[in-house]
């Protein structure tokens, strides 16, 4: 897919039994680490991490995930998953300016590590290492402010949506630490946030990648190293 005109679902949306909707690529519960990818002005996607709040977990009540964590709290069976950006991303920008995104769902820790924590651009709107993705509608629906950080919760809505491949689900304690580290790592010098306690997590989410990651891990927490300062 070159741009969001062409994309679809091999032809055809699946949609939900429940809602007649387009479901999501797969099911959906508590917080969904995801990639979102949203159309600036200067033409490019931009890549940012998105938590997705399933229905049987509030934005309001989970502890919040990345920069540009986005934070929802529905099934796709009973209501919209939502989302919420914090400050003035390019994403909550881009959501306002274009109404919609491409949600991604990759298993690559040093994507994660770029998409959370710098300024990422590509091309096209589904990166090569999606395993699959989701065109949503984004609607904004509250606001408010957090420690002095405003923040926007979104509604998203899948429009068309695409699995590219298949894979078996493995479990590696060291891609689940890269990503807990993005998410300490977004939170340094934000206000509300003990940058010791920070610290001290990243120290220890590194140690778990030492002892039980591969080489994407062990480049992503690196990544991270160099994005944050830290």
């Amino acid at each position: 897919m070159n741009d969001g005109s062409d994309a679809g679902t091999n032809g055809e949306d699946e949609t939900s039994p429940h809602s007649g909707a387009t479901a999501w690529p797969a099911p959906l519960s508590g917080v969904t680490e995801s990639i979102v990818t949203t159309l600036g002005p200067n033409d490019r996607w931009n890549v940012a991490a998105l938590g997705l709040f399933a229905g049987d977990t509030d934005a309001d009540d989970a502890d919040n995930a990345n920069a540009d964590t986005d934070e929802g709290k529905r099934t796709p069976e009973t209501s919209p998953v939502t989302a919420r950006t914090w400050g003035n991303t390019r994403t909550r920008r881009n959501f306002h300016r274009q109404g919609e995104g491409y949600v991604q769902f990759v298993t690559d820790p040093v994507v994660f590590a770029d998409a959370a924590l710098t300024i990422y651009e590509v091309e096209k709107p589904v990166l090569d290492a999606a395993t699959a993705w989701a065109r949503v509608s984004a609607d904004p629906v509250d606001s408010g402010s957090d420690d002095g950080t405003p923040w926007e919760q979104w509604e998203l809505e899948p429009i068309e949506t695409e699995i590219e491949r298949e894979t078996v689900p493995t479990i590696n304690r060291g891609f689940n630490a890269v990503i807990e580290a993005t998410v300490a790592a977004s939170r340094l010098g934000v206000p509300g946030y003990d940058e010791t306690t920070l610290r001290n997590r990243l120290e220890f989410f590194a140690s778990v990648v030492d002892r039980a990651g591969g080489p994407r891990e062990r480049l992503a927490i690196e990544r991270i190293r160099d994005h944050a300062e830290w």
